[in-house]
């Protein structure tokens, strides 16, 4: 039997909401629902669900990002929430054993995190991924996990960018350079 894990990444008010600070708009706001519904099914049939959320620090002149785009999802401030709905599902099943919330500081889920520790030591094969942006931190997410052996699963309806050109040339790239399977 192939264990499997969902990934959620950066579902959060800072790149969802329309006042976000770095908002993908309505494209994310469409996936909410999809999100939502895989997340539940996911926690429901026991299998491991992960939280990968995007951390900075209030005035870090450090991080490589902070060229690049403006502040947000900074520790502390509402802007990291999940967004809508994953919020509610999050507090309702944050304490059982097949949830976990990782704080990530890299476009990556795995850089500088215990995420391959906690699928190794579960013994998980398969991960699927959700959220945004699909062309950054889904992608350099699902780059890190083809590295490092795990088979892949996107879902074209559960993951959203700011860039539709990019969203759609990821989805390509996950399935032909990747071998991921685009649902």
């Amino acid at each position: 039997m192939v264990k499997k894990a969902l990934i959620n990444i950066d579902y959060t008010y800072d790149f969802v909401a329309d006042a976000g600070a770095l908002t993908c708009g309505e494209p994310g706001r469409l996936i909410e629902e999809k999100i939502v519904q895989l997340t539940r099914e996911f926690i429901d049939k026991g299998d491991y669900v992960v939280f990968a959320i995007d951390v900075h620090d209030e005035g870090d002149t450090y991080h490589p990002e902070t060229k690049l785009f403006p502040p947000h999802n900074i520790r502390g401030m509402s802007g990291r929430d999940l967004f809508g709905g994953l919020q509610t599902v999050y507090e309702f099943n944050k304490e059982k054993e097949n949830v976990h919330y990782i704080d990530k500081t890299r476009y990556s889920a795995f850089a500088g995190t215990d995420l391959e520790i906690k699928l190794r030591e579960r013994g998980i094969t398969e991960l699927h991924l959700v959220g945004v942006c699909t062309d950054i931190c889904v992608l350099h997410t699902a780059v890190d996990a083809y590295n490092k052996g795990f088979n892949i699963v996107v879902y074209k309806d559960a993951t959203a960018s700011f860039n539709l050109k990019g969203h759609e040339w990821a989805l390509g790239h996950f399935e032909q350079s990747l071998g991921a399977l685009v649902k």
